[in-house]
């Protein structure tokens, strides 16, 4: 009886340490389990730390409203610009008058920030360039604002509208001419140095104009009335400066360092 006694409790205890080690398995399990799902949280959590970290904001993309200011850019040798308060263009004009410009020719803006001088393609665009003269000729740019700076997509400076805000015109517009050959329907390329007549759709050209500063490419819609000769680099600074800070989009919009033409004149011929 001893012995089957003795046998019993051996065999109880044994039991008792395999439910035991049972246990502590399953205690030891759960603890790994607690440690694993802390390590997950944890990186989880620095992982949502570096995307909402206010250094990685995603790229401002062409158009936003959200790039960043341009850093001031130092003036090149021989440019210097001076402070200078645009005004308004006066006068209206049912049309244009004849100016009986001559090939050859060319159209200069003395601005504040040094000359720029662009040939007139009196051949291909006789009416708008006739335009340019005529209103050159009657002081509507003189004291004119360059309203628009594009940094973004497409590269120009566009000047020449009857107010500071780039609202206003003298009264007429002009046909669509020397229109660039589109490329298989789609943009073209307006090369830098380029002037360009700006428009609100076609057929609708009028006192503003755009000097292209870097190669763009843009729908086959404005009419190509010359190229900058001289003083591109006036066009070049401002456009370094970037757009400015007061605007609500960084890509397009005033230009930071503001560019007024003091006087236009055209030469006549060669």
């Amino acid at each position: 009886m001893a012995g089957q006694k003795r046998a019993k409790d051996v065999a109880r205890a044994k039991q008792e340490r395999q439910a035991s080690r049972r246990i502590e398995q399953q205690r030891a399990r759960r603890r790994n389990a607690i440690i694993a799902v802390g390590v997950v949280v944890a990186i989880a959590g620095i992982v949502l730390f570096a995307l909402l970290r206010p250094d990685s904001e995603p790229a401002a993309q062409p158009g936003s409203a959200g790039a960043k200011p341009s850093p001031p850019v130092a003036a090149p040798a021989g440019i210097s610009c001076t402070d200078a308060e645009p005004g308004e263009a006066t006068g209206t004009y049912s049309k244009p008058e004849a100016v009986g410009l001559k090939p050859g020719s060319a159209m200069t803006l003395d601005t504040n920030c040094g000359p720029v001088t662009f040939s007139l393609d009196v051949t291909q665009a006789p009416k708008s360039t006739n335009a340019l003269a005529f209103l050159a000729e009657q002081g509507w740019y003189n004291n004119g604002n360059c309203h628009r700076l594009v940094v973004n997509g497409i590269y120009v400076v566009q000047c020449g509208a009857g107010a500071p805000d780039g609202t206003g015109d003298p009264g007429f517009t002009v046909p669509d001419e020397n229109l660039p050959k589109p490329a298989a329907g789609g943009p073209t390329g307006y090369a830098r140095g380029t002037v360009a007549m700006a428009n609100r759709g076609p057929n609708t050209s009028s006192s503003q104009f755009f000097v292209v500063y870097k190669d763009s490419f843009l729908a086959p819609d404005y009419t190509i009335v010359g190229q900058v000769t001289s003083g591109l680099e006036v066009i070049e600074y401002v456009a370094a400066q970037g757009v400015s800070s007061e605007s609500s989009n960084l890509n397009d919009g005033p230009p930071a360092q503001p560019l007024v033409i003091k006087t236009a004149t055209v030469r006549n011929g060669p």
